[in-house]
Formats: structure tokens, sequence, C-alpha cells
């Protein structure tokens, strides 16, 4: 048998999120290998999981579960066959940029969408140029039980913003990509980037989209047709929330669906504050529901 390495479990640590703000894990750890990631679920199978930390916000009182960084767990593997693999702590625009050297395409759709593989998998991240299961074909995953198993994206029921993985925690996943000219893949990528800083606050501390983009349960006039998604921005924008304030976080005037914060002053508690108020000024003005695309950690 193997000998089991202890963990490092830090105490009272910093939890990097993208917001830059919030509080702290009572435990974290850092585990580098699926042996070591089913150490963790051996000692707290209601363990909090982040990888970059983009599309987070941690409670100011910070959390009590263990919290675990996948971001040791970063391993890449770029083949000429066009299958690529990489494993949950992977930063999502170091391996876009490496299958571009390469000249395969497919993940470039996904540029300037801040995530690890695991985050992007776990919410099927995307944007108007695409969505994390494109071109995802195979998904390791751990469960609470400390089970791994490896099965076909299919077999997920991947929804908009959703990886339907039911709680189970990414380990590894495989994508499979088509050759393309690196130059073309380049252009792409500019472009892509050059339309996203033209229209989002890329260089404000945020966390991207805060609300996902509802589906009308009702036909709202000047809006779109019930059935319809449509953008959540649109609609906070319309509801006049640009640059909405709640102590050091507001919303942004280039673009409705972020939340930009001052790190000197802002708190988690601010976000919050000012989320309800978005989300109840939206309601009010089209009777819809804005759900959170963020995730936030409360003190469990």
């Amino acid at each position: 048998m193997p000998e089991t390495v202890a963990l490092d479990i830090e105490h009272d640590a910093p939890i990097d999120t993208w917001f830059g703000i919030g509080g702290r894990a009572d435990r974290l750890a850092r585990p580098s290998s699926i042996e070591e990631l089913g150490q963790c679920i051996a000692l707290d199978a209601n363990l909090k999981v982040f990888g970059e930390g983009a599309n987070l916000l941690v409670a100011d009182g910070g959390v009590r579960a263990l919290v675990v960084s996948l971001a040791k767990m970063n391993a890449v593997s770029i083949g000429a066959d066009g299958f690529v693999r990489a494993q949950a702590g992977a930063d999502l625009m170091r391996l876009i940029n490496g299958t571009v050297r390469a000249g395969l395409a497919g993940l470039h759709t996904l540029t300037g969408v801040p995530a690890s593989i695991g985050g992007a998998i776990a919410m099927n991240a995307g944007g108007a140029f695409g969505n994390t299961f494109d071109h995802l074909r195979e998904i390791t995953t751990m469960d609470r039980a400390g089970v791994v198993r490896t099965e076909p994206a299919s077999a997920f029921e991947a929804t908009y913003r959703d990886g339907g993985l039911g709680g189970r925690i990414v380990v590894e996943a495989v994508f499979e990509l088509e050759p393309e000219e690196p130059m073309v893949l380049r252009e792409r990528v500019k472009d892509i980037m050059a339309q996203k800083k033209a229209s989002q606050p890329m260089a404000a501390d945020s966390a991207g989209c805060v609300f996902k983009n509802p589906t009308l349960a009702e036909d709202i006039e000047g809006v779109g047709k019930a059935g319809q998604r449509v953008s959540a921005g649109m609609l906070i924008d319309r509801a006049g929330c640009k640059g909405l304030a709640a102590g050091g976080a507001r919303v942004s005037e280039r673009h409705a669906n972020f939340v930009v914060v001052d790190k000197a002053t802002a708190s988690a508690a601010d976000v919050i504050e000012l989320i309800e108020a978005v989300r109840q000024r939206v309601h009010g003005a089209f009777g819809v529901k804005l759900a959170t695309e963020v995730v936030v950690w409360s003190e469990r």
C-alpha cells in the first residue's frame, strides 16, 4: 500500500478571489494529486472547492468548512491529434494560448473568460462566442464519497451556466479540438478580446457577470417573447442600475451586469446588498427574477 502523505492544512487562510475582498478560511488545503484530494474529502465531505476564484464571493465572516484550492492540480497535455487533457486547476486562458500556438481551434471561443478548467466545467462557462461543453469530450470527477469516475461529457446534463455535476468535483478533462492555422486563431482571439475590452470593465476588480441571462416567462414589450433568453445586463441598465452603489461596491457604468469594487473600502456585505438591490429593481421594472451567476459562500 502506498504511504499516505499528510496534508498541509493552512489555518485562518485568505481565499483568493477576483473581487479581492471577503472572509477567510478556517482551514485551507492545496492538494497536488487525486490521492490528496481524496484525503481532503475524508477530512470533510462538505468541503468547498475553488480554482481561480473568478466567479466567487466569500462572506465577510469566512468559511467554517474545509476550503480546497485546486491550483496545484494544473497539468496540461496538448496532443497533435487534437485531444487536450487538462487537470481541474489549470488556468483556462493559459490553456487557450497553448492550443492557439499548437494550431488547435475550439477553446479560443472562451477567450476572456476568467476561470480554471474545473470551474469552467462546473458552470459551463462561456458567452456569445461559445461554451465550455462545446468541445468537451470526457470528464474525470470525484464524488463526496471519494469515488473517482471517468465519463463522457455527454453523460452530464449540462445547461446554461450549469455543468450538471451534481456536487461532484472535477479532477481532469479531455477536449477534442480541430486543426487551424495559428495565425488565424491569434486573430480570432484578438478580435474577441477587443470586443470584450470595449464593452466590459476588464481592468476593474470584479467577478465577471453577476447574473445569469434570464429566460422570459411571458412576453415583455420592448424586451422579448416568452421563452426567449435575454440579456441580464440590458434589463439592469433599463432598470436604471448603472452606477448604483452600496458601500465600496457599485454597478459598472460600462457593463451593467458587472459589479466592481474598491478593495480598500468594500466588503462582501456591500456586494451582497447591491446584488439584492439590483434584483429588486429589475423585478419591479420587468417582473423578472434574476438568478446569480456569481457563487456566494456563506459562513457554513
